[in-house]
């Protein structure tokens, strides 16, 4: 029998967590150098620019879902591991719209979206442990890098999107700046965008393609 913990977690992350860092550094560069604002918008919360390494989630999601599923670590069916996942997305949502109409104040806000997250990652968790486990691997190994810019980009006071505080955010110091704006959504909020899109799309593409790879022992 084997079990999700023989699985090469490091070896599988390391190819796109290097692709990653990559495209963080692409980032950074072009907001610095004034590139284009479509591709690199240097507004608080990164104002939807093309380049960004969330867009690489549902790619990496789908790779890490069918590499695993070939090692014979997939799931028994695509249903729990879709609907826990669609599920810890729906919670997350709905918790960020009903923080947002309650106008609550920012640190509580915060608070309960960064506590949401852990909770939705711990939901999606239990649909497919091992793809799970490798999206948390890899979001550690990509969120860990932006963390560290944004904290340098603060210090500096760049104006780029890694380091400018969204209008809510209350004037403070640079450390609890980064804390705030930084730290904790990095190792939450991205944590859970990393884990609960990466394992709709990695579901999907089971249903779609790995269906017919061996199964989980």
């Amino acid at each position: 029998m084997t079990s999700d913990r023989d699985v090469p977690y490091g070896s599988m992350v390391l190819v796109p967590g290097i692709i990653t860092l990559a495209v963080t550094l692409l980032r950074l560069t072009g907001e610095r150098l004034g590139w284009s604002k479509a591709l690199f918008s240097p507004e608080a919360g990164g104002g939807g620019a093309l380049v960004g390494i969330v867009w690489l989630v549902p790619v990496f999601g789908v790779l890490f879902a069918l590499r695993l599923t070939r090692m014979g670590h997939g799931p028994s069916g695509v249903g729990k591991p879709l609907g826990l996942a669609l599920a810890a997305f729906a919670l997350c949502t709905v918790v960020i719209i009903a923080v947002h109409n309650l106008a609550l104040a920012f640190l509580t806000q915060l608070v309960v979206v960064c506590a949401a997250s852990l909770a939705a990652i711990a939901i999606a968790w239990k649909g497919w442990p091992a793809l799970a486990r490798t999206l948390l691997v890899y979001g550690i190994v990509a969120r860990v890098p932006v963390a560290a810019v944004m904290l340098v980009a603060m210090l500096g006071d760049w104006k780029t999107h890694y380091d400018v505080a969204p209008p809510d955010v209350p004037a403070t110091g640079v450390m609890a700046k980064f804390l705030w704006i930084g730290l904790l959504p990095q190792m939450t909020v991205w944590l859970y965008v990393t884990v609960v899109l990466g394992m709709i799309a990695g579901a999907i593409a089971y249903a779609v393609a790995g269906r017919k790879q061996p199964a989980a022992a």
